[in-house]
């Protein structure tokens, strides 16, 4: 399960991140985007946020997370279709021309910190 080791990581960021800021208070919440062509299991990545957080200044953070669908581009026939999963071809025309856009972020987009 790799959302450990991502988690820890998101962890880590969201407090040097703070640190950085200059400022002090401990971390209220989170809000990710996580496309959901990203390879990461949302799910998976709570269940590891509530294993690591205690001890750390996430310890009483919620986390919300947006998954944002990608697009399937045709360029055959110029179609734009919202996807769960990647696609070999167009749903529209079946064309086989086709960009798969967006879907694969995993970012870390606020913090929001007690006063």
């Amino acid at each position: 399960m790799h959302e450990l080791s991502i988690c820890n990581a998101l962890i880590e960021e969201a407090q040097n991140e703070v640190r950085r800021s200059g400022r002090t208070g401990r971390i209220r919440r989170i809000d990710l985007t996580i496309g959901r062509l990203s390879g990461v299991s949302c799910d998976s990545l709570r269940f590891a946020f509530d294993l690591l957080k205690p001890g750390t200044d996430l310890e009483d953070a919620r986390m919300a997370i947006a998954e944002p669908k990608a697009t399937c581009y045709c360029r055959t026939c110029n179609a734009r279709v919202e996807i769960d999963d990647y696609v070999m071809q167009c749903p529209e025309c079946f064309g086989g021309n086709i960009a798969i856009e967006g879907g694969r972020d995993l970012l870390l987009e606020s913090i929001e910190i007690e006063d």
